[in-house]
């Protein structure tokens, strides 16, 4: 599903046209100065990367239908402005759902530029049920424990096999927060971004999210646009398509990254002496994938592990030399170290992912509603993996709990809005969790709107990740409102980033480290 910016958009092109320009507003919003928020106790828990940090939680209601009944907890972390004035509060989330947004707060800041960073208060938050949010999700522990059955049902055991262990997770979501879930939503966690606004003294509020994080703020948008003062989204999500057919679209689109990976080490076969040809790579690797699903790695990565472990570096092509490394340990060499490795790094999922999971099931599962017969789920995934078996059936399971979820899905929400400032979109073309066509498609439903192609990018969350033309137009968004004006539905392209350069298994290991960001919005969503 690679395709040009021109090629997407050019259907638009009369929708867009039809727009009316908006003039960038450039005023601070009244009342903004979040230092004298009353009800609030801020307390340092800052880290050696981020100094400035303060932690707080406001309290909100479970039920917004019974504002007085049951309170939970969000908690909040901020970097406080610096300059004389401020422009109030900037809510940042990393996506999910289910991610921790409390240390994003204290990248952005670190991230943006001093002048830019210092006129805001940047809030990070634990949307409700994660982290250090109360009461916080983890439904099953131990879920993605190894080693787990084959992802792909080539027999009717392993597809029963893969069924139950979705049964069960959703049986223990039901038994354990009966109370909760009809609670844990995006339109509630949209709420909660309001009350936080009216905990932090603030009339006006402005967000930047990331992956899931896009289609939280347009919510919150929808829900309270006057109270937003800026908006930016990253790597959007296609709100037409919460969340079933969204996952089909990721399924050819992360296949497609896939390809692209096995084209990058084919181009390096003088490092991973694999072959310089990309279908004889890829075939060496699924006959890995075969070799695993029978003999797991030190009994931890079996095919399905091996799935996990790969599935990063579709959202970030700085995990390619150390993948590329890995395969080549194993298939060359038969040394299995480098790839268990890249699992304890990349795949392996440990408590704090084990709540974030729990939310991500209870978020999506009672947004909307899902097909509850299997048939349909059947039917739909092996024509996927028809042509796109990369990640057909991982994700596929990954989602199937809210086959057999406790409580009915809701309706979605139209986030179409003429009511806005114009808000600043940025979007990858290759991007395979959330489909270059999500950014299109939002970019006509919020009208003034401004779209930031990365033409050729693959790596899903753009914006403060090194590409020094994308940060160019979020700060001067962020300052003063300013936006790119472009024509055929696009009003700014960048060139992406040139791909990573291939390195031996210890040094990439470490190189990785140096994305800060990709490793604080994680994977899947």
């Amino acid at each position: 599903m690679r395709k040009g910016a021109a090629a997407l958009c050019g259907a638009a092109v009369m929708v867009a046209g039809l727009l009316t320009a908006v003039p960038a507003d450039a005023s601070a919003p009244h009342g903004a100065d979040t230092a004298q928020a009353a009800g609030l106790t801020w307390q340092k828990c800052a880290t050696t990367a981020y100094p400035t940090l303060q932690c707080t939680s406001v309290s909100v209601p479970l039920n917004y239908a019974n504002p007085r009944g049951r309170q939970i907890t969000v908690a909040l972390s901020r970097v406080p402005h610096t300059a004389k004035t401020s422009q109030g509060p900037l809510l940042v989330n990393p996506g999910g759902p289910g991610g921790s947004g409390l240390k994003l707060a204290g990248f952005v800041a670190s991230a943006l530029p001093k002048a830019v960073a210092a006129q805001y208060d940047v809030i990070g938050f634990d949307p409700r049920g994660v982290g250090k949010s109360e009461p916080a999700l983890d439904c099953r522990p131990g879920h993605f424990d190894p080693v787990r059955p084959d992802s792909v049902p080539s027999t009717f055991a392993l597809e029963q096999a893969n069924l139950e262990r979705a049964r069960s997770f959703a049986v223990a979501c039901a038994t354990k927060y009966a109370s909760v879930l009809p609670y844990i939503n995006t339109v509630n966690a949209a709420r909660d971004l309001d009350a936080v606004r009216e905990a932090l003294g603030a009339e006006k509020v402005s967000y930047f999210g990331y992956s899931y994080g896009t289609y939280l703020g347009a919510v919150y948008a929808k829900l309270f646009p006057q109270r937003v003062h800026r908006l930016v989204l990253d790597s959007i999500v296609d709100p037409t398509g919460v969340w079933y057919d969204d996952n089909i679209q990721q399924d050819y689109a992360f296949n497609d990254r896939h390809l692209a990976f096995l084209a990058w080490v084919a181009r390096h076969d003088r490092t991973y002496r694999l072959g310089s040809d990309p279908a004889g790579v890829g075939a060496k690797w699924y006959a890995m994938r075969a070799a695993l699903a029978k003999n797991p790695a030190q009994k931890k990565v079996g095919a399905s592990e091996l799935e996990d472990t790969f599935m990063p570096g579709g959202y970030y092509n700085g995990y390619w030399p150390r993948l590329a490394a890995a395969f080549a340990a194993y298939v060359n060499d038969g040394n299995s170290g480098p790839l268990v490795q890249a699992y304890r790094s990349l795949g392996a999922v440990a408590s704090p992912g084990d709540n974030g999971y729990s939310i991500y099931a209870a978020v999506q599962c009672r947004d909307v509603s899902w097909p509850r017969g299997w048939a349909q789920w059947r039917k739909d995934t092996w024509a996927v993996y028809d042509k796109a078996p990369f990640m057909a059936w991982n994700n596929t399971w990954y989602n199937a709990p809210c086959a057999f979820w406790p409580t009915t899905g809701l309706r979605p929400v139209n986030v179409a809005n003429d009511a806005l400032p114009p808000a600043l979109l940025f979007q990858a073309t290759d991007d395979a969790a959330t489909p270059y066509q999500g950014g299109v498609t939002v970019h006509h439903l919020l009208r003034g709107s401004r779209l930031v192609v990365e033409q050729g990018g693959g790596n899903h969350g753009i914006a403060l990740s090194g590409n020094p033309c994308l940060d160019k137009h979020l700060g001067a968004y962020l300052t003063d409102g300013t936006v790119p004006h472009g024509t055929n539905g696009i009003d700014a392209v960048c060139a992406k980033l040139p791909d990573p350069e291939p390195k031996s298994a210890k040094a990439a290991s470490t190189a990785e480290r140096g994305s800060t960001l990709h490793g604080l919005l994680g994977f899947h969503g």
